[in-house]
C-alpha cells in the first residue's frame, strides 16, 4: 500500500479503464481488504456536478466503494455531504485486480442504480453495452456481465444491497 493519507488511513488508487483506455484515476482511503473484497472511501472524483436525472453527484458527496476480486461488479454507496444516503451506483466490471497501491477495475458499460430508499432500481447503459462489441469479442465476459447485472438487480429488489456489505 502507499503512504498514509491525511486522515491516517492507507491510500489506494483506483484506476478505472473502459474499452482499453483509462477512464479515471483517483485516490481513496482503504477501509478494509479481506482478500476477496476491497472497500475504500473517496469524495466525488468527477469535476463539478453530474446530473443523471435520477440522482446528482456533486462536490462534497462521499462514495464508499466495494470491489471484489471474484465478482463481476462494484457497489458504490453514495452519500451527500450531510450524510444523507442518495443510493447505490453499481458498475458491472471484470473482477478487480490489486497491484501494490493500485486497484485496477475494468468497466463493462452496464450499470445499476438503486435509490437510498430502495424504491427505484434502474438498469443503465444496456445500449452502450450492446454497442461496445464485447458480446461479439468476448461472449463469456458478456455473459458474466449480464449475469452480474441480473444478480444485483434481484438482490436490490429482494433484500437490498446492504445484504452484500
Amino acid at each position: 500500500m502507499s503512504a498514509n493519507s491525511g486522515d491516517g488511513g492507507l491510500q489506494l488508487e483506483i484506476t478505472l479503464v473502459k474499452a482499453g483506455r483509462m477512464k479515471i484515476r483517483y485516490p481513496t482511503v482503504l477501509l478494509a481488504d479481506d482478500g476477496t473484497r476491497v472497500s475504500v472511501r473517496a469524495p466525488w472524483a468527477g469535476e463539478g456536478v453530474r446530473d443523471f436525472g435520477f440522482v446528482r453527484f456533486e462536490p462534497g458527496d462521499v462514495f464508499t466503494e466495494h470491489y471484489w476480486r471474484d465478482r463481476w461488479y462494484a457497489v458504490k454507496e453514495v452519500r451527500a455531504q450531510d450524510g444523507t444516503l442518495k443510493g447505490w451506483y453499481c458498475d458491472i466490471t471484470r473482477p478487480a485486480v490489486l497491484s501494490g497501491p493500485e486497484l485496477l477495475v475494468e468497466d463493462l458499460d452496464l450499470d445499476l442504480w438503486v435509490s437510498g430508499d430502495g424504491g427505484t432500481v434502474l438498469r443503465l447503459d444496456e445500449d452502450e453495452f450492446s454497442a461496445s462489441g464485447l458480446p461479439e469479442r468476448d461472449p463469456e465476459a458478456a455473459s458474466a456481465a449480464r449475469s452480474a447485472l441480473d444478480e444485483l438487480e434481484a438482490l436490490a429488489r429482494a433484500e437490498g444491497l446492504t445484504a452484500l456489505l
